[in-house]
């Protein structure tokens, strides 16, 4: 799917390059191009082979980037109250309205909440009018969620905000220690850089740390299950037994750090026995970990999310740059602290002082010397006296009414940030809430006064910076549809209107590029690693042709720059501290004394149950993308709450079982999601995706379980621990409603309109799942099928329900209705076309289906609590088309083709699952490569490889004959 665009020149192929959108690896794609002299159609995606990031893979999310590109769902035109105006009212009303609030109520009363999703030039133009033009330092980042404790320890240990490793170092590790991060899921193309690496060198070592045994362990040498927020006791502990084992050369730390003394009289308050209680793990594991960490000649840890989502974040980021600093493993090949970003862009956003304790450039809002440099250089009336909101802040002061007007760019915080209920009940107070955003809805959007319509990826032109510190142009292929604009453009048409034009006359990015690479340089002198002058005289051609590009840079004169206006700059990348002087007053890193601190959402008998929340494989944010493509719901169709199996028996429920969730913050409102049993996860703890928002269900609000717990120096929330109370959540009926939305008007103009909405409101619980249409849907055209599938309980009983459920069908469908003593089916058909059929029963659906196939008898057929349940797919292939009888006796009794009766996807790119791959096991596939060549799984993106694995190691036997 994509997007055709009138071009004027006559072209047959082309291929274009560009950075994928998604997370912050910063995967190189290339796109196909078919031009005509009328259009331009995007036709196929790749991954870049040069590209040095990836070198040509792409995960399953980059490899369906087209099938989530079209215009459908797009907000095309500026809204005030929902009605569409057009730019110059929205920018005069957004302009008039920041002058008036500044005026009455001064400049803290007016904030920015932005996003990872931003371009480095977006993101600048917007800190460059709130810092240096309006005043205030009030522009906050959903950045703050993701990597802003990782920000606060590498600022506090190194003195700037830098990853001083690169992907090449986890390929050259001895040791690889991945803790709180699944990345075979969040990161699936490092993670396969990784596997191979590992294929390659057997004696590299992998260790993970984490309380849920994921994929990511399918490389494990060691995984140790750890107490959700224990990281600080275990890595202090681990430094403490570096220093008895004598792993510690202190002279040789102390030429190029400070505070080792006082770190390890901190650290050695902890025995091995200490550790193993405060981290609940096995004392011999411990050992072999430490063990494993001191003997390694170098040593890489990877850490995400499970680190920084904590109310001890920075500790935790401390803990693990202290065994660094003073075991000498970092900045050299192979070694050091790597926290690896979960935005493409929130690196970029860091550079340019995107967060509300930041400048720009990596310039310090608390030095009067950044403060007169940055105004020097921005020309700037007015700058902030101090720093400004974080996330979790600025939202109480919105509630408070000490924020009057909020602009949100490219973010959804009504899902994402913690304590929900709050979120909601601040906008709702805002004087004016302006969102920029491509969606025509999301939960955020419910509350916007004023949304104006931003472009998307393979429209915006700018750049990005991975996590590996490296810049990639994210190229412009589309224009914006409808009347979208970039989101630097819209930032420069409202600061133009509040008088400020001529700072922001920028009529390319490339210009504001250059801009922001100059200022890299003012009045640096070496000072920070950050120094991107050499870019500052670009050409526009130079820019738009710009290779990736890793800073630091080696020291280039300028005549070496010089170059004709096509040319590429000629530059070297550095490892960042090489040479062990670090960007500190005195030049010395710094380790700081650590101590462990147990989470703020505590556990109680009212709240036994600790929950942790992450990412899906196939899902990015708040799926307002990827939840386009039915192919990446296919792994993962909904979101379910991992439960123990002894915790979900003592509980008394089971897979598919409904179960509602409730904390000390939300106690009115309780969370619903279905029960999957996971033998990964510890006892006492659920985990819960974080993708499904109430777009995507009625109960689906993950965040308003969470209190808004933050870390006391980089205000990130605590999102990996809350403390809740679980019980069954139950209703009268259960049941799937299959529905193609097509049919509202495609056979006859008088029918009822057919809205999923309505059917939802006919549910008291609902979640929606998007189905993808088959071939054989013809006769309507299938680019204009809306397929879903809703997964509905109610307290009425089924025949009730139902009955309330047919006003809202086609008046001139025919309905088919069955109810048996256990279940009931209904159907609508059109013309003998299918659109839509409810399958009910009184129990939930469970996890382990038994329906009846078509090779059943009537008789025979297992009517049991169970049977109401089919198989998504087939019903897919049904809707909208004419079925027969035969297929209508089929439905009502619940009979399945056997056909779709293979379990879950595994394999989202070739739709392989499970059963058929446990078939192939049986059968004599023993290794993921021969599963690839029989079924042909994992041999497109590769992010089905762990669970391939998984599969293997479960269910190969390996006979041993005795001699």
């Amino acid at each position: 799917m994509n997007m055709p665009t009138r071009q004027p020149d006559m072209m047959s192929e082309q291929l274009r390059q560009t950075t994928c959108p998604y997370c912050g690896v910063g995967c190189g794609v290339d796109i196909s191009c078919n031009v005509s002299p009328r259009a331009i159609t995007l036709d196929t995606v790749k991954g870049t082979p040069e590209h040095p990031a990836n070198y040509g893979r792409l995960c399953v999310k980059g490899t369906n980037l087209l099938e989530t590109n079209d215009v459908n769902g797009r907000l095309l035109h500026p809204t005030m109250a929902g009605q569409s105006v057009d730019w110059d009212t929205a920018t005069d009303v957004i302009a008039d309205k920041i002058t008036s609030t500044i005026a009455q109520y001064g400049a803290d009363a007016v904030a920015f909440y932005v996003s990872g999703q931003l371009l480095t030039e977006d993101y600048y133009i917007a800190n460059k009018l709130m810092k240096g033009y309006i005043g205030s330092a009030n522009i906050d980042t959903n950045s703050r969620l993701c990597m802003s404790s990782a920000v606060a320890a590498y600022k506090r240990a190194f003195g700037e905000d830098v990853v001083p490793c690169d992907y090449t170092d986890l390929e050259c590790t001895d040791l690889l220690v991945i803790t709180g991060s699944n990345a075979a899921w969040a990161y699936p193309v490092l993670f396969q850089r990784i596997q191979r690496a590992k294929l390659k060198n057997p004696n590299m070592k992998v260790i993970v740390v984490d309380p849920r045994k994921t994929e990511t362990c399918t490389i494990a040498d060691l995984h140790l299950p750890i107490k959700p927020g224990s990281d600080v006791a275990l890595f202090n502990g681990l430094l403490s037994y570096a220093n008895a084992q004598g792993r510690i050369n202190k002279s040789i730390v102390e030429s190029y750090a400070e505070g080792l003394d006082e770190t390890l009289k901190s650290a050695n308050a902890l025995t091995l026995d200490d550790v193993a209680e405060v981290c609940d793990l096995d004392i011999n594991s411990i050992k072999a970990f430490f063990d494993a960490f001191c003997e390694a000649s170098s040593v890489i840890t990877f850490y995400s999310m499970g680190v920084n989502q904590s109310s001890a974040g920075v500790d935790k980021a401390q803990a693990i740059i202290n065994c660094h600093l003073a075991m000498d493993l970092i900045a050299k090949d192979g070694c050091g602290p790597f926290s690896i970003t979960g935005q493409p862009n929130a690196m970029g956003g860091r550079e340019v002082g995107g967060l509300a304790n930041m400048l720009a450039a990596h310039m310090d809002l608390e030095n009067p010397e950044h403060i007169s440099a940055v105004k020097t250089y921005w020309n700037a009336p007015v700058m902030p006296k101090g720093q400004g909101l974080k996330a979790v802040d600025l939202f109480n002061a919105i509630e408070s009414g000490k924020v009057k007007f909020v602009w949100i760019m490219g973010t959804n915080p009504v899902v994402s940030m913690p304590n929900r209920g709050q979120v909601e009940r601040a906008l709702s107070k805002c004087d004016m809430v302006v969102v920029s955003d491509i969606v025509e809805s999301n939960d955020t959007l419910n509350y916007a006064h004023i949304a104006l319509p931003a472009s998307g990826w393979s429209e915006k032109d700018g750049t990005v910076t991975n996590s590996e510190r490296r810049i990639s142009r994210q190229r412009g292929i589309l224009p914006p549809p409808g009347s979208a604009k970039h989101d630097w453009q819209i930032l420069c048409e409202v600061a133009g209107k509040m008088g400020f034009g001529e700072a922001f006359n920028f009529t390319h990015p490339s210009q504001i590029f250059c801009e922001y690479a100059g200022l890299t340089g003012y009045q640096n002198n070496g000072k920070r690693q950050l120094d991107l002058s050499p870019l500052q005289a670009l050409s526009e051609a130079q820019y738009n042709g710009l290779s990736p590009l890793q800073w630091p840079f080696q020291a280039v004169t300028k005549a070496e720059n010089t170059a004709s206006s096509n040319s590429q700059p000629s530059l070297t990348s550095k490892r960042p501290f090489e040479d062990k002087q670090f960007s500190t007053p005195n030049a010395k890193a710094r380790l700081i004394p650590v101590t462990y601190r147990a989470p703020l959402q505590v556990t109680s008998d009212a709240y036994p149950f600790v929950v942790n929340s992450g990412r899906a494989r196939d899902q990015w944010h708040t799926m307002t993308r990827t939840g386009k493509a039915a192919k990446l719901l296919a792994h993962m169709p909904s979101a379910c709450v991992h439960i123990n199996p002894k915790d979900a028996a003592e509980l008394g429920v089971e897979d598919g079982s409904l179960v509602s969730l409730s904390s000390a913050v939300c106690k009115d409102a309780p969370v619903i999601y279905p029960v999957k049993a996971d033998t990964d996860m510890r006892k006492g703890e659920v985990f819960i995706p974080i993708h499904w928002s109430a777009q995507w269900g009625s109960h689906s609000k993950l965040g308003a379980l969470y209190a808004s717990a933050v870390d006391p120096i980089s205000g990130q929330p605590e999102l990996k621990h809350a403390a809740v109370a679980i019980a069954p959540a139950h209703f009268a009926t259960y049941g799937k409603l299959f529905v193609s939305s097509v049919n509202q008007s495609a056979h006859n103009s008088k029918l009822n309109p057919f809205s999923e909405d309505a059917l939802k409101h006919a549910c008291d619980y609902w979640n929606t799942t998007p189905l993808e249409s088959t071939e054989a849907s013809s006769p309507l055209n299938n680019s204009d099928a809306a397929l879903s599938v809703l997964n509905v309980a109610s307290n009425k009983g089924r025949r009730d329900f139902t009955q309330g459920l047919i006003p809202l069908l086609p008046q001139n469908a025919v309905l088919l209705q069955f109810h048996h003593h256990t279940y009931s089916v209904c159907l609508a058909l059109v013309d003998d076309t299918l659109c839509f059929a409810a399958f009910l029963g009184d129990e939930p659906e469970k996890g382990e289906r038994a329906p009846a196939t078509a090779h059943t008898t009537a008789q025979a057929a297992p009517h049991s609590k169970s049977t109401w349940s089919v198989p998504n797919e087939w019903l897919a292939s049904l809707l909208n088309t004419s079925i027969s009888t035969d297929i209508q006796r089929n439905l009502i009794r619940g009979q399945v083709d056997d056909a779709f009766l293979n379990g879950d996807v595994v394999c989202s790119c070739f739709e392989v699952r499970e059963k058929t791959i446990t078939h192939a096991i049986e059968e004599g596939c023993s290794s993921v490569a021969e599963l690839g060549e029989a079924l042909k799984c994992g041999t497109n993106c590769g992010s089905c490889k762990p669970a391939l694995s998984q599969l293997i190691d479960k269910h190969l036997v390996i006979e041993i004959q005795s001699v």
